[in-house]
């Protein structure tokens, strides 16, 4: 395992052990909203520290990018961080939510962790060896057929959301051609579920860089496609993702790209 990769898990791990212990006891949490639908707790942000201060004891010239507290420093190696992504599952005890960790080297995403502390389960991927989970190699599926795709998504959640319209459009779209769609609610987990085949495809709109950039990286790893919704590059600073099986997300594109081009007009 790459040195680097080794300090995400470490950093992953202690960050996964913070939220089973704070999850005894959700009620006693603190909780802030930052925007609509959008929550801040004390578990989030004790999570948050503890990975910072894996990274920084071994890598203390590196940047940060992370949710809670920002950017910090200046490296040509940036740890972009989520230090609980399913905040508003994990306040309800809904068991979806995980910690996602991706080394970014001159704008490159090189390494990335996505870490399920309830399930133990523990995706990693480096660019050019593999996706894995704990230790076994993954890959999409090899599902072609759309009608038998079992898709995920997440709803346009945020104030102003002007996507709306076209998503339901989009959606309604997909629930007629699939076999089904699930929104779990936490999207570096539905990610790396592609990745793992357990969904054989996802889309989203306006998430964040620490939503994406560890996951993305572990689907293409395991063979999948993922893009920005207009099959662009930029995914990480417009926030919309498509991502599949080659076969599942072709078919997708094609699908809704009326809707597509609706909401990335927004």
């Amino acid at each position: 395992m790459h040195a680097l990769l080794n300090v995400a898990v470490m950093a992953a791990r202690s960050a996964g052990n913070i939220l089973i212990r704070k999850m005894v006891n959700l009620d006693k949490l603190k909780v802030e909203q930052k925007g609509q639908n959008d929550f801040v707790s004390d578990a989030d942000l004790a999570a948050e520290r503890a990975v910072i201060k894996t990274i920084q004891r071994h890598y203390p010239d590196h940047a940060i990018l992370a949710e809670e507290s920002g950017a910090q420093g200046e490296s040509d190696t940036v740890w972009i961080i989520d230090p609980l992504d399913g905040t508003t599952n994990y306040l309800h005890g809904f068991p979806v939510f995980c910690v996602s960790i991706a080394v970014q080297h001159k704008g490159r995403v090189e390494h990335a962790v996505v870490y399920d502390p309830l399930r133990q389960e523990l995706f990693t991927a480096t660019r050019g060896t593999g996706a894995h989970l704990d230790s076994r190699r993954i890959r999409v599926s090899g599902l072609k057929i759309l009608g038998r795709a079992l898709i995920g998504t997440g709803f346009p959640f945020r104030e102003g959301g002007a996507e709306l319209s076209p998503y339901m459009d989009m959606l309604i779209k997909v629930i007629r051609h699939s076999s089904g769609v699930r929104r779990p609610g936490a999207a570096a987990l539905d990610l790396c579920y592609v990745a793992a085949g357990r969904l054989d495809a996802f889309w989203e709109t306006g998430l964040a860089p620490w939503d994406l950039a560890a996951g993305g990286l572990i689907i293409r790893e395991a063979g999948g496609l993922l893009s920005g919704l207009d099959g662009s590059e930029n995914f990480l600073d417009t926030g919309h993702v498509l991502c599949g099986t080659p076969r599942i997300y072709r078919a997708l594109a094609k699908l809704c790209a009326k809707e597509i081009k609706a909401i990335v007009r927004q």
